[in-house]
């Protein structure tokens, strides 16, 4: 006769295996964020999206892809890191210098993967491109800043006072507005500078600075400045002063001219990177990555508004030019 008792070896099993295979099923979870909607931001997430999906990995098919921003709060972005942390996610991808700040102090140990930080060992990254922390890789975006002093100088030969403003919170701003200020000495050019707190007081130092009597804003990549260029981009066509973007897409906001990187290709490569670790790749095993291509980007009906008129050699060696409407090309 066949006893109807079910063995414990097999019950055990059982209840084993399911376990085993919830495991198994896991889906690989990036948790994403940025300080902000700059425009820049924007772009970089584009392109990281976009080289996940290029590779075959597709949210909620067989990934999971949580999306957060922090509104401009610096607070915000240290509870976000603390959230993923919490979620368990298998990658944490931080965009701009504050949110890498935040993941590296949430601490857990997780991967972390960066992207648009203009200087990443300023927060403890690493010390090299090779030499940097176990769990953290990704891509640096610093800005080309004496090369568009140079382009300065060509376009307008007879400047000699620049104005750009700042944010003090942010340790990537700080760091831009010391090297712009180190590297104008080169070309001749004496710096002044006005802080903000927050994109409301943007107006205010703008006009104050303008009062100063520059003879063109030269404005650094900032996260909080990116956010509402718009606004400097008006108060510079409204004082008819030339205004020079830290971002490519800046011309698009109110700046004549800006040199820079494609974030979109930067977002890129920083996805592709994020696959490489999805197969199991070391973070501590990937050099932090560079971009190598400035472009440069004019707009010719900026340039006539706010004074300026570009030289054909300078026209032909840009990437992109956006051209003046008739009426501005005729009374520049």
């Amino acid at each position: 006769m066949i006893s109807n008792k079910i063995p414990i070896f097999l019950l055990a099993a059982a209840l084993v295996l399911p376990s085993c295979r919830g495991e198994k099923e896991k889906t690989y979870t990036i948790g994403l964020f940025q300080i902000n909607e700059a425009l820049t931001l924007q772009e970089v997430r584009r392109g990281f999206l976009q080289a996940l999906e290029d590779n075959g990995l597709r949210d909620r098919v067989n990934i999971r892809v949580k999306l957060r921003n922090a509104s401009g709060d610096i607070a915000q972005a240290h509870r976000i890191a603390r959230d993923f942390v919490r979620e368990d996610v298998d990658l944490i991808v931080a965009l701009s210098t504050p949110c890498l700040q935040a993941a590296l102090m949430a601490g857990g140990g997780k991967a972390v993967l960066f992207s648009s930080v203009a200087n990443p060992y300023l927060v403890g990254a690493g010390r090299s491109p090779e030499d940097h922390l176990p769990n953290v890789t990704g891509v640096v975006s610093t800005a080309p800043i004496r090369e568009t002093l140079a382009f300065i100088r060509e376009v307008m030969p007879l400047a000699r006072r620049l104005g750009t403003l700042y944010t003090p919170a942010e340790l990537n701003s700080e760091y831009y507005l010391e090297l712009l200020r180190r590297q104008a000495v080169d070309f001749g050019f004496e710096v002044s500078v006005m802080s903000v707190g927050s994109p409301t007081e943007i107006p205010v130092a703008a006009q104050s600075l303008l009062n100063r009597k520059i003879d063109a804003l030269a404005q650094i990549s900032d996260n909080t400045i990116n956010a509402s260029f718009e606004v400097l981009g008006r108060i510079a066509a409204e004082n008819a002063v030339p205004l020079f973007g830290g971002f490519i897409r800046s011309t698009r906001l109110g700046a004549c001219a800006a040199l820079g990187w494609d974030f979109f290709k930067m977002g890129y490569k920083t996805g592709e990177m994020a696959v490489r670790l999805r197969k199991g790749e070391s973070p501590g095993r990937i050099p932090f990555q560079s971009m190598d291509e400035i472009k440069l980007s004019l707009n010719e009906g900026v340039a006539a508004e706010q004074g300026l008129r570009f030289s054909m050699d300078v026209v032909r060696r840009a990437d992109e030019v956006i051209a003046a409407p008739l009426s501005a090309a005729r009374n520049p």
